[in-house]
């Protein structure tokens, strides 16, 4: 009798195309977002009472209970449901949740000390990026689109603004919580996790796949005109994972990010800082180009560290 070769059994999901992946994952968030974010207007109106209600719609930040309100918005009807949709999806659509998540925590400490390494002296090269940015604009037969994103784009800052009003530490360690941390895990495990997989199964390419969810990344965010630089820090975060095989080198270059922003807005607020956050003219050129000399040798030791060769070798 002859045996068969053994085969290693597949996950079920995976007889699912990486489209219809994509598919999937994108109805799933979007019906999440919707079905929380509907949740937490209710609760809104149940806690703060009709004005509230009608005040966060309209992100009328003159409202004393605003940035309450837009709390409890931001956690239950995104930050939830960005969690939940990959979770979700690669447990119960995929059954395969290491793939997807990469949740294991198997990878060098050291990698750590060089992301905060790189998410420093980035800061040069970001500036770049943003004032770039700031000078794009769409054609003349666009402009309607164009003032209605920069519409958006001041209504967001502004409900951004009435959230992170820090009269206190504690105020400011709950930013950090929340902005820092738990956006971090919910978008890291939605982008580098999931979407990230899929894209680089749907384009058989590591570099494509990290670029555009790196595009997508930005977009989901519907900033205009902060665009580029979140894809630079989408991709940053994107090789962060690939080279390690694991999500939470992503998790901690986005948790670095966020709190930062948290922490420079905070002491800018107590007037402990002169430097105004939203000044993009601090460095010069010569700062702009050591600032991308040392990104890239630092990204070369990573890599070279996460696949465990010498970082004297490629």
């Amino acid at each position: 009798m002859i045996k068969e070769p053994y085969q290693q059994p597949q996950p079920q999901g995976s007889q699912i195309t990486p489209f219809l992946q994509f598919i999937i994952l994108s109805v799933g968030t979007v019906a999440l977002v919707f079905v929380l974010s509907l949740i937490a207007t209710g609760l809104i109106w149940v806690f703060f009472g009709e004005k509230t209600f009608t005040d966060a719609l309209s992100f009328n930040t003159q409202n004393p209970n605003m940035g309450r309100a837009l709390w409890l918005l931001q956690i239950v009807g995104t930050t939830l449901p960005l969690f939940l949709a990959p979770w979700l999806f690669a447990k119960f659509i995929m059954k395969d949740a290491h793939s997807y998540l990469k949740a294991d925590v198997k990878f060098q400490p050291v990698l750590l000390i060089f992301i905060l390494a790189i998410m420093v002296f980035s800061s040069p090269v970001m500036e770049v990026l943003v004032n770039v940015n700031e000078k794009l604009v769409l054609p003349d037969s666009m402009k309607a689109l164009e003032n209605l994103l920069r519409s958006m784009e001041e209504q967001a800052q502004k409900a951004t603004e009435a959230m992170l009003q820090m009269k206190t530490v504690w105020d400011m360690l709950f930013g950090v919580l929340v902005v820092g941390l738990l956006t971090a895990i919910a978008e890291e495990f939605l982008f580098r996790g999931v979407l990230q997989t899929i894209m680089i199964r749907l384009t058989k390419n590591p570099h494509a796949g990290i670029w555009i969810t790196a595009i997508l990344f930005s977009a989901f965010h519907m900033e205009f005109f902060t665009f580029l630089p979140r894809v630079a820090l989408g991709v940053f975060f994107g090789y962060f994972v690939m080279w390690s095989g694991s999500i939470w080198p992503g998790v901690w270059a986005h948790f670095l990010n966020n709190a930062t922003q948290v922490v420079i807005m905070y002491l800018y607020q107590q007037k402990k800082i002169s430097l105004n956050p939203d000044d993009q003219h601090v460095f010069n050129y010569q700062s702009y180009a050591l600032s991308l000399i040392i990104i890239l040798i630092l990204l070369f030791m990573y890599r070279n560290i996460a696949k465990g060769k010498s970082l004297l070798l490629s």
